[in-house]
């Protein structure tokens, strides 16, 4: 099946803390190259870069925050990403190594009555084009235990997909040396969360 989707670009989240939000710059543009492979798709090839506390994070669909250490939002930072998010737009969160602890603490400043909850294996996202029947392919091995994805949902929208100890995003680039057939699944599932967050949402 081929879709058609209406031209747009992927922002990389810009925060405070001193992590490393800028790290593999190249990723979301090869995620990009491997998606128009297969899907007849407007995608602009590079990524953008939006402050979290930006009225630009508006003009972007799709927004992706990663890194390694600490993570702060600041009071107008978590209430611009809410506006963002209850307005339409969609967070996709990957966590690096160290990244976790701050994610879940700065997250409930955005949504303090909500909650991550895992999303069950009969989720679009395993199954929109590319088939994970197991769920979340693990890329790197952070912490013990299987990988899993996340979500926080407003008005049963999924606004925010977090996946942890998977690290997809690190697939979509061959500097850290993972074998091929590991990139092919990081990058398959990485086109699912574009194609489920541009058309479920």
């Amino acid at each position: 099946m081929i879709w058609l989707i209406a031209g747009f670009q992927i922002a990389r989240l810009q925060y405070e803390g001193g992590g490393d939000w800028y790290n593999d710059p190249e990723v979301i543009p090869n995620l990009v190259r491997f998606i128009k492979q297969h899907v007849n798709i407007e995608l602009e090839d590079s990524q953008a870069v939006v402050h979290v506390s930006s009225p630009e994070i508006f003009n972007y669909p799709v927004v992706y925050l990663t890194g390694h250490g600490n993570l702060f939002f600041r009071d107008v930072d978590a209430e611009n990403l809410r506006k963002y998010l209850i307005s339409g737009g969609f967070l996709y969160v990957d966590d690096d190594y160290g990244l976790d602890k701050y994610f879940r603490r700065e997250i409930r400043k955005v949504f303090p009555d909500r909650e991550l909850v895992e999303l069950p294996l009969d989720h679009p996202l395993f199954s929109i084009y590319w088939k994970f029947p197991r769920g979340l392919p693990k890329i790197h091995e952070h912490y013990p235990g299987p990988p899993r994805a996340y979500g926080i949902f407003y008005g049963g929208r999924l606004v925010v997909l977090y996946t942890y100890n998977s690290n997809i995003s690190d697939g979509w680039t061959d500097r850290h040396g993972d074998p091929p057939q590991k990139r092919e699944e990081a990058l398959k599932f990485g086109m699912n969360i574009i194609l489920f967050a541009t058309m479920y949402q």
